[in-house]
Parts: C-alpha cells; structure tokens; sequence
C-alpha cells in the first residue's frame, strides 16, 4: 500500500510539474512576444522623435528666437528682446481694433459680414514679421516690415501681401 501511495505521489507531482513548465512557458512565450511589440514601437517613437526635432531645427530657422543674430542686434542697442517680441505682437494686435471696414494693416476690405483681423503673428528676424489674416472665410497672409526708432516706438510697412481663393 505504501508503494502504491508513493507511485500516486510520484506520477501527481510529474504532472504538476508538467502543468507548472507548461503554464511557464505560455507565460515566457507572452512576454517575449510583448517585448518585441514594444521595441518595435519604442524605435517608432525614437524614429519620430528624431524626425521632429529635425523638423523643430528646420522651423526655428525662420524664427527670432532661432536667429542670434537678430537677437544681437536689438541687444547691442540695449533692447529686452522678449518685451520687444511681445510690444510687436500686441502692436499688430492692437490694429485689429478699428472702426469702419478697412483694417489698418490688412490691404482688402471683409467681405463677410465680420470684421478682417490678423489672427497669427510670428517674427522672423530683426526687420520682418509674418501675419495671417481672415475675416471668418476668407484669409490671407502678410508680409510686414518692421522698424523700431529711438524713442521704443514700432513702425510697421506692409511690403506684401496675399489673399488666398477660395475652393
């Protein structure tokens, strides 16, 4: 009887062992297979990642904050360049309120019933600035000189412009 018990014990234990290798590698097989789903994405993102910060370096070199020289200028002169970049900003702003239908700025008159007005400003060196305009509809771009006199005063010149048709 004892023999017997131990060879009930002995063919137990061999398929709990059985069971136990088994379940073990289902579970080894899984995580193998997870890690190669995750490396495959981590190199995604890695390979992204590279692709936008080249994409920032290429923007940044029609920016002021990317252009040194730009900053050099206005420093040399003694002038905050982030007070600067935002009294430019506003300035442009500050034209959207008007009265009557011809924007201060803005070549063309709206032709919906909502006022023109320059929405996204963006400086790109020490004399030039960029400028998106629309009246709810119709939109354009300008391109804006700027110059600053001796007193802290802006004088914008719009140099050019573009109203883009509509499809």
């Amino acid at each position: 009887m004892k023999s017997r018990l131990f060879m009930y014990l002995f063919i137990f234990a061999v398929l709990a062992i059985i069971f136990q290798y088994s379940n073990s590698k289902n579970i080894l097989d899984k995580y193998e297979k997870d890690i190669k789903i995750f490396k495959a994405e981590i190199k995604d993102l890695e390979d992204e990642r590279i692709n936008l910060n080249d994409k920032i370096f290429d923007l940044s070199n029609f920016n002021f904050d990317g252009n040194q020289e730009a900053i050099d200028y206005f420093e040399n002169q003694g002038v905050n360049t982030d007070i600067l970049l935002q009294k430019l900003k506003d300035g442009l702003l500050e034209t959207n309120i008007y009265e009557g239908v011809d924007h201060p700025i803005v070549p063309y008159a709206s032709m919906t019933e909502s006022k023109i007005m320059i929405d996204q400003i963006k400086v790109l060196n020490h004399k030039w600035i960029l400028a998106n305009f629309t009246d709810g509809k119709y939109w354009g771009e300008l391109f804006i000189n700027y110059e600053l006199d001796n007193s802290g005063e802006v004088a914008y010149k719009l140099t050019d412009y573009f109203l883009y048709p509509i499809n």
